[in-house]
């Protein structure tokens, strides 16, 4: 319960709060972020993030998401213990109801879904067209110690440059985009050539400069780096790893174009697949669950910290840091699409936190006849994520100060559970 109350705080406050520090965008006469357009410094005031209005859909979904804590905690709110077991099982069911209500809704309503899609081919044409350069670089494109070599990017232009005008056109760029081999990736080269533009074109002359390529190679393999941790010496199988890990997310860059869900071949087999792998997921986690709580438990004993502080602080730093890290890479791109997909996974993190992982809690609590007995730990989840859900449901704009608030809510949370446990006994 700890783990779980710990990474719902965590996702939505310090993660939530940090995307909105990179993300940062000047905020212009609309009150609406600029995109790519920094010019403000950490002005509490004047920059800032801006979602769209599906993004504020996501946080009111998390909001219903507490109800099952609710129900679970009704007796204690009403201090009888009387009808426990009864609200256990009412939360089990709405717990489960809420997970089908969700998916069904990503199913009828498939924005969320296009969303995740469109997260994942923006990755996957990044580590495409570096593993493209890696092989038609006349070198490394990183050095030993990992810094981007600038002067091979200088040579991949300089091929690219066809026409030796020194800069790059929309036809050389699709040239490049053809020459990519996307496997099952099928998209509009055009169109991806348009978002490299985009993405590279700091200077908005419709075409591209040596520097301007230079810099946007940089950044993309510093984002490389950052996805695939290398030991030891940078090489081409560092690049050929991240474009493996990318592979299957069918990635490309963000725009309306993209949110569409392709067909799928043998559709049976892929239902079969994906039940394969979440069955697998299943039981490693039955495998290791019990080691795990051993292992919090031991250190619990040999440092003098509650096991609680330790699943509540530092699991939830272990088991969302991919997740974490993802989110504050697509939020540093400074796009209004890119930060509503960023904090659209965030919200969705939180309601499957709410929803399913409580499920799978309260089912052991009520088939093995367990006590219910998490009031502080409800309390922090409640808290939390009501004062963030109404934070965001009725808002698209986000200033800089707004990341204070989130922030403010970890530290809080963790003094309220210490008040409650440890000065008034609830635990």
């Amino acid at each position: 319960m700890g783990l779980l109350a710990g990474s719902t705080v965590f996702l939505i406050t310090l993660l939530w709060g940090t995307c909105v520090v990179v993300g940062k965008c000047d905020l212009g006469p609309n009150r609406e972020a600029v995109d790519l357009t920094n010019t403000k410094g950490f002005s509490l005031t004047g920059t800032g993030i801006t979602t769209d209005v599906q993004t504020s859909y996501a946080a009111r979904i998390m909001g219903l998401s507490v109800i099952p804590f609710i129900i679970a905690q009704f007796p204690k709110m009403l201090k009888t213990h009387h009808g426990q077991r009864l609200a256990v099982l009412l939360a089990l069911i709405t717990s489960f109801l809420l997970v089908l209500s969700y998916c069904l809704y990503q199913v009828f309503q498939p924005w969320i879904q296009r969303r995740k899609l469109a997260y994942a081919k923006h990755k996957h044409v990044i580590s495409g067209i570096l593993r493209h350069a890696q092989m038609q670089a006349l070198g490394r494109l990183l050095n030993d110690d990992g810094t981007p070599n600038e002067d091979v990017i200088r040579k991949l232009f300089r091929k690219i440059d066809i026409d030796d005008s020194g800069n790059l056109s929309h036809s050389e760029l699709h040239a490049l985009i053809v020459g990519i081999n996307f496997e099952e990736l099928d998209f509009d080269k055009m169109d991806a050539v348009d978002k490299v533009m985009n993405d590279f074109d700091t200077s908005r002359n419709d075409v591209l400069e040596e520097d301007e390529f230079v810099q946007g190679m940089k950044k993309w393999l510093n984002e490389a780096k950052r996805t695939v941790p290398a030991s030891g010496a940078f090489s081409n199988k560092f690049i050929n790893e991240f474009h493996e890990r990318t592979r299957q997310e069918h990635a490309q860059l963000i725009d309306k174009s993209d949110e569409a869900v392709e067909s799928v071949e043998n559709p049976g087999w892929c239902i079969a697949k994906a039940v394969g792998f979440l069955l697998l997921g299943a039981a490693i986690a039955a495998a290791f669950a019990d080691p795990l709580v051993d292992a919090v438990h031991n250190f619990s004993n040999a440092t003098h910290i509650p096991s609680f502080f330790i699943s509540f602080i530092a699991l939830p730093l272990a088991t969302n840091s991919s997740e974490a890290v993802s989110a504050i890479i697509f939020a540093s791109r400074k796009k209004q699409r890119t930060c509503s997909l960023t904090f659209s996974e965030v919200y969705g993190g939180v309601t499957m936190n709410n929803t399913l992982c409580l499920g799978v809690f309260l089912a052991l609590i009520y088939f093995r006849n367990l006590t219910w007995d998490f009031s502080s730990e409800v309390l922090i989840i409640l808290v939390v994520c009501v004062i963030m859900a109404l934070f965001t449901s009725f808002r698209t704009t986000f200033p800089l100060w707004t990341c204070l608030i989130a922030y403010m809510l970890y530290p809080l949370s963790l003094v309220i559970v210490y008040i409650l446990d440890y000065v008034f006994g609830w635990s």
